[in-house]
């Protein structure tokens, strides 16, 4: 089994990870460990991974950073990654290494802590312990145990209580290396009572040597607290992502998650959310533009455990080529969440017969006052309005453009920085030109 290989390595080298960490993630290795041996990688023969085989993704040969060799060179001045008009507060991760070195001075509120997940576990470790492992269900994930078994170091955001962060953060994922390479990025986001926070994460890809990358982001909203998480991704197809993002949510708190895959090789993104507190609000958006080969499949579980709590999820795809997507959606309402409103839709554009898309949207409702609806669309362009673009002298591709951009345009809607939200329609349109699309005027991105 693939799993043989990993459990030897984690076994062989635990002192060396432990080693180069902190002790506050130590102490779930042990625990992750334990998980990831009972259930092993998931299979298509697993209702969930009916369309994608994690297991085989594993299969090749890997190298792994886990002496933490620090990356040689300045990224603000080789790797920026500048969207106009937009400033934010820039950090970098390399690989699965949080690029300290370099780190320009930063002006934030008394208590705020921005930065390496590692430094933050040695700082204010009750803190940490507080919230790090505690949303991610490894017993029910196991490349979140994978994840859990290996990650050294993160990036981690805390806004204590009544602080409102103006300034977006903004995240760089650099996959850099000559050889195959396998990377555990870990992200936490913290926003206490009253707090606010918005950060992008922005992956890209240097090299052509084939990354594998687990990911595991868990985000807490407190009491009235707004978080904004938004992820561009816009790796070569050379790249696996594997990404589980658990959110928990408190009373009359307000989360918006939104990822926009504009490039990728082959992409699961896991979303997990709890509404534990009353008249919570939750936004799961998705948007995918797929082409040649590429495969990109979302998994979106939302839990409302308490009355009074509403969630919107709307995930679009637009697959050209061979291109294959996959969205499943699923809504639990326990018995005691009354005045529940909950709304899933998923529309679908195969602008080509041999794309393929498979979606499956799941209600269980154990409640009997609520709301709830799920709506699914696939189909190809509309021909009558293509005809009608036509027949105003529009070119026949400028109108698939304009019906494409239409198309995926309520996603982008959901944007709160409207900055950001400019570019990404730039980002767009680019890639739906087939033009190279990059976040901005940098090394990376040229």
């Amino acid at each position: 089994m693939i799993e043989t290989q990993y459990i030897d390595l984690f076994t062989q080298h635990r002192k060396v990870i432990d080693a180069k960490s902190a002790p506050g993630m130590n102490n779930l290795r042990d625990k992750a460990f334990e998980a990831f041996k009972k259930q092993g990688f998931p299979t298509k023969k697993q209702e969930d991974y009916k369309y994608i085989d994690i297991s085989a993704e594993f299969m090749p040969d890997f190298g792994l950073n886990l002496n933490r060799v620090p990356f040689t060179g300045n990224p603000y001045v080789n790797l920026m990654c500048e969207v106009p008009n937009m400033s934010t507060n820039l950090y970098f991760v390399l690989n699965d290494l949080f690029h300290k070195e370099h780190l320009p001075v930063m002006n934030y509120p008394k208590g705020v802590f921005v930065g390496s997940l590692k430094q933050f576990a040695e700082e204010q470790p009750i803190v940490f312990a507080k919230y790090y492992g505690q949303a991610a269900n490894i017993d029910a994930n196991s490349v979140a145990a994978f994840n859990t078994m290996f990650a050294q170091d993160g990036f981690v955001v805390y806004v204590p209580k009544g602080v409102i962060l103006e300034k977006p953060i903004q995240l760089i994922n650099i996959l850099k290396s000559e050889h195959n390479y396998l990377v555990n990025r870990r992200i936490l986001i913290i926003a206490e009572d009253d707090a606010q926070v918005k950060l992008l994460g922005c992956d890209h890809t240097v090299d052509e040597s084939h990354f594998l990358a687990t990911q595991v982001t868990e985000i807490f909203a407190g009491r009235n607290a707004i978080v904004d998480f938004y992820e561009l991704e816009e790796n070569s197809d050379k790249v696996t992502r594997l990404a589980s993002t658990y959110v928990y949510q408190e009373e009359s708190s307000n989360v918006l998650v939104n990822n926009i895959t504009l490039n990728c090789g082959v992409t699961r993104n896991n979303y997990h959310v709890k509404l534990a507190g009353q008249h919570a609000d939750v936004y799961i958006c998705g948007m995918v533009i797929a082409d040649r080969k590429q495969y990109v499949d979302n998994f979106a579980f939302l839990d409302h455990a308490v009355p009074h709590c509403q969630s919107t999820q709307l995930f679009k795809y637009v697959l050209q080529d061979e291109s294959v997507g996959s969205f499943c959606g699923r809504i639990l309402v326990e018995k005691d969440a009354q005045k529940t409103l909950a709304y899933q839709t998923n529309n679908n554009l195969c602008s080509s017969p041999n794309a393929h898309m498979y979606s499956k949207p799941q209600l269980e409702i154990y409640a009997d006052d609520v709301k709830c609806s799920h709506g699914l669309t696939t189909g190809q362009l509309d021909e009558e309005a293509l005809f009608y673009l036509r027949s105003r002298g529009i070119s026949k591709e400028a109108a698939r453009l304009l019906l494409m951009q239409a198309f995926t345009a309520d996603v982008l809607e959901h944007v709160r920085i409207p900055s950001l939200k400019e570019r990404l329609l730039d980002l767009v349109e680019k890639r739906f030109r087939g033009e190279s699309a990059r976040c901005g005027n940098c090394a990376v991105c040229k």
